[in-house]
C-alpha cells in the first residue's frame, strides 16, 4: 500500500490549497482517513479526520477554514485550505487504516507529506 500526498506550495496569507492523497495497492477497504502537520521544531498534530461514513473533526485551529473530505470510489482524501495562515507552515502527512484483505488486521499507513508554506 502507497499513499501519495500531492497539492502542498507557497502561498500568500489568505489563500487557498487543495491537498490530495491517494492510496493505492492492495486495498479490501479504509476507515478513517486523516490529514496531520509538522512545522519545523513542533511535533507532529493532527488536523482533520474523516470517517468512512463522512464524520468529521479538526483541530481548533482550523475549524471553519480547512475542510476534509474524502472519494471513497477512488480512495484519496482531500483537505481543502482556505484563509491560510503563516501559523499553518508546515509539512502536512495523510494517514489512513487500510485492510489489505477481508479478515486482515487493520494498518495505519502514512504519505511522504506535502510543504505547505503561507508567506508574502
Amino acid at each position: 500500500v502507497q499513499l501519495q500526498a500531492s497539492g502542498g506550495g507557497l502561498v500568500q496569507p489568505e489563500g487557498s490549497l487543495r491537498l490530495s492523497c491517494a492510496a493505492s495497492g492492495t486495498i479490501f477497504s479504509i476507515d478513517g482517513m486523516s490529514w496531520y502537520r509538522q512545522a519545523p521544531g513542533k511535533q507532529r498534530e493532527l488536523v482533520a479526520a474523516i470517517t468512512s461514513g463522512g464524520t468529521t473533526n479538526y483541530a481548533d485551529s482550523v475549524k471553519g477554514r480547512f475542510t476534509i473530505s474524502r472519494d471513497n470510489a477512488k480512495n484519496t482524501v482531500y483537505l481543502q485550505m482556505n484563509s491560510l495562515k503563516p501559523e499553518d507552515t508546515a509539512v502536512y502527512y495523510c494517514n489512513a487504516e487500510i485492510k489489505q484483505r477481508r479478515f486482515g488486521a487493520k494498518g495505519g499507513y502514512w504519505g511522504q507529506g506535502t510543504l505547505v508554506t503561507v508567506s508574502s
